[in-house]
């Protein structure tokens, strides 16, 4: 598996693949740490077929790759959800059209410290308990969670307001994207959450499934109980399985890129993102999320090779519960 450890705010330089392009050309991608990894696994295979091209993948979170890349900043923008209707009208009011295109399915991890021996679930509600708006400065002890928690301080780590991932878990926790509260240790860098958590044995904190994945025997992953039969009986841990069944919920979603019109001309950033949605797949399940559907992908390229520009979720932001089979919804 690879090594998708990163310093926060640190470009990583990869030379890119496929045909043989004039030496000097680049391919701007920022946004989603969640999306991250997959686009560095995508653009280091991809090199190896090609040179002359340099792909540079940063790390601002959702919200701030969508700022650059509605100022005409970047080609590609990674995102852990949906544009908001705000990032619409400010890459409409930039002339700046686009290609979305969704890559992989993740599950949201809830995670503890391994040292943590009493909690073996948490349910929806008490995720609300605890994160909502008014937990603020009250919500301060886990025996405050759940009668029979210990009367131990607990101390929480999560994505900053410019992750998609934090828009994404408040939508479906708190019922409203953006509520949370604020006192906890934020970053839109998901290795610094590991860090946080895997040294604090009060803490709780989510983010992408992958990150889990990279640091499985320094962290507890929490099964979550949405307490609706629907979705299976009792606590489920996202997996390939009970996200693709969509038993894992609500805390499974599509994740994207998003390609500026102009840049999807370009014949080198044609062939990357070619290449990216042809061989997403195995990269994706490699880097420790969930590959989409065959038919997803197709659907894809789809919508990319014919240039079918905005967002098959109509510009809304972050959306609960979304099902393999909405992303088939693409214009045909």
């Amino acid at each position: 598996m690879r090594n998708i450890m990163l310093i926060a705010g640190v470009l990583s330089l990869v030379l890119t693949p496929l045909k043989s392009f004039a030496a000097g050309e680049l391919i701007r991608v920022d946004g989603s740490s969640t999306v991250f990894p997959i686009t560095e696994a995508v653009a280091e295979e991809f090199q190896k077929s090609s040179g002359g091209v340099k792909v540079m993948v940063g790390i601002s979170g959702t919200g701030g790759g969508f700022k650059r890349f509605c100022r005409g900043e970047t080609d590609i923008s990674d995102a852990s959800r949906p544009i908001k209707p705000s990032e619409a009208q400010a890459c409409k009011e930039s002339n700046i059209e686009y290609i979305e295109l969704p890559v992989a399915y993740d599950g949201l991890a809830v995670l503890v410290n391994p040292s943590n021996t009493w909690v073996e679930h948490l349910t929806v509600k008490e995720l609300k308990k605890i994160w909502e708006p008014a937990a603020q400065g009250v919500v301060m002890k886990w025996s405050q969670v759940r009668d029979g928690f210990p009367d131990k301080e607990i101390h929480l780590f999560g994505p900053g307001t410019d992750s998609g991932t934090f828009d994404y878990f408040t939508e479906a926790i708190n019922g409203k994207s953006a509520a949370s509260r604020g006192d906890y240790t934020a970053s839109e860098d998901d290795n610094v959450l590991v860090e946080g958590i895997a040294s604090d044995s009060g803490a709780l904190g989510y983010f992408g499934i992958a990150y889990y994945e990279q640091n499985k025997g320094r962290l507890k992953l929490v099964p979550i109980d949405d307490e609706k039969s629907s979705n299976g009986d009792g606590p489920i841990i996202p997996s390939l399985t009970t996200v693709m069944n969509s038993t894992y919920q609500p805390l499974a979603r599509p994740i994207f890129i998003y390609v500026t019109a102009k840049a999807a001309n370009l014949p080198h950033i044609k062939s990357f993102v070619e290449y990216y949605l042809k061989n997403a797949a195995p990269l994706v399940e490699e880097v420790g999320y969930i590959p989409l559907q065959p038919e997803s992908y197709e659907s894809a390229l789809y919508r990319y090779s014919n240039r079918i520009k905005g967002s098959v979720f109509g510009g809304k932001g972050a959306q609960v519960g979304v099902s393999m089979t909405d992303l088939l919804k693409m214009e045909r």
